[in-house]
């Protein structure tokens, strides 16, 4: 595990969900001193990266870098907040957009 990567990928997914990083990491209980203590070299335990990792929505080895997000990773869940957040006027012309760059593009089989 690359400490500063894992703090950057934590740092990532906590302003993907809206939250700062300490409080994801006492409200998930592995303690506000977590990242810090990380990124001073201290190893983890296994438990408490599964913990964070449970919080932040992704698997242990989605948050270790062992492996990309998947579909439906923290990237997809914050762009359907902030799409969801807008007014429908504001999600029309979203809407729009995604339909013109989808038409630039050409046509493609929808994945299920």
């Amino acid at each position: 595990m690359d400490k500063d990567e894992f703090v950057q990928k934590v740092k990532l997914l906590c302003v993907m969900k809206g939250i700062k990083p300490t409080n994801a990491c006492k409200e998930c209980g592995v303690g506000g001193s977590f990242l810090s203590d990380i990124s001073r070299g201290q190893i983890p335990s296994v438990n408490r990266v599964q913990a964070l990792a449970k919080y932040l929505g992704v698997t242990t080895s989605e948050l270790l870098g062992e492996e990309g997000p998947h579909e439906e990773g923290p990237a997809q869940r914050y762009l359907v907040m902030r799409y969801n957040s807008l007014s429908p006027e504001d999600q029309a012309e979203v809407m729009n957009f995604i339909e013109f760059k989808a038409a630039q593009k050409g046509p493609e089989t929808p994945k299920d």
